[in-house]
């Protein structure tokens, strides 16, 4: 082998190594995780109906749409999650039994919760004109009334995640 072609090798070599040297430093970081997870962030949903065909239903919509999915049927459920660190956004149904909608977001936001999520409610209570909703008007971003058009719940959605 003369010099030339040893020259050859290694500039050919060099950028794989340094480009691999320097993925193993992000990965070894945590970098390359944090990143990942920011991405995420604005595409994560969370379903909390009590209703099991409500639940597989929008979530195949939004898995389609590219979302991360989460469904519960439950506000306690709701609140588990959030204590883990979910962060997007929540469709929440309002009558559920046990702890209705409205008392788990009460929740959310007596617990800190409230800045890390985009709260719309999809109910077959078709007014957002309810008792419970005074003082929680500004946590609430969208009332969507059950039956819903598909199309205007994803825009919906995705309007959130833009905010």
């Amino acid at each position: 082998m003369q010099v030339s072609e040893i020259k050859f090798l290694h500039y050919d070599i060099l950028p794989r190594y340094i480009f691999i040297l320097a993925f193993i430093k992000v990965y070894h970081s945590g970098e390359w995780l944090r990143t990942r997870k920011e991405y995420n962030m604005g595409k994560k949903l969370m379903i909390v109906d009590d209703d099991p065909d409500i639940l597989i239903a929008i979530r195949r919509i939004f898995e389609k749409e590219g979302f991360e999915v989460l469904t519960v049927d439950s506000g306690k459920d709701c609140l588990y999650e959030l204590e883990k660190g979910f962060k997007g956004v929540i469709l929440m149904d309002i009558m559920m039994p046990f702890m209705d909608g409205w008392d788990t977001i009460k929740e959310i936001v007596e617990k800190g919760f409230a800045p890390k999520v985009t709260i719309s409610i999809v109910t077959a209570i078709g007014t957002p004109r309810h008792e419970k909703i005074n003082g929680l008007e500004n946590y609430i971003h969208d009332y969507i009334a059950k039956p819903f058009d598909v199309k205007q719940l994803i825009s919906n959605v995705k309007n959130s995640i833009a905010m």
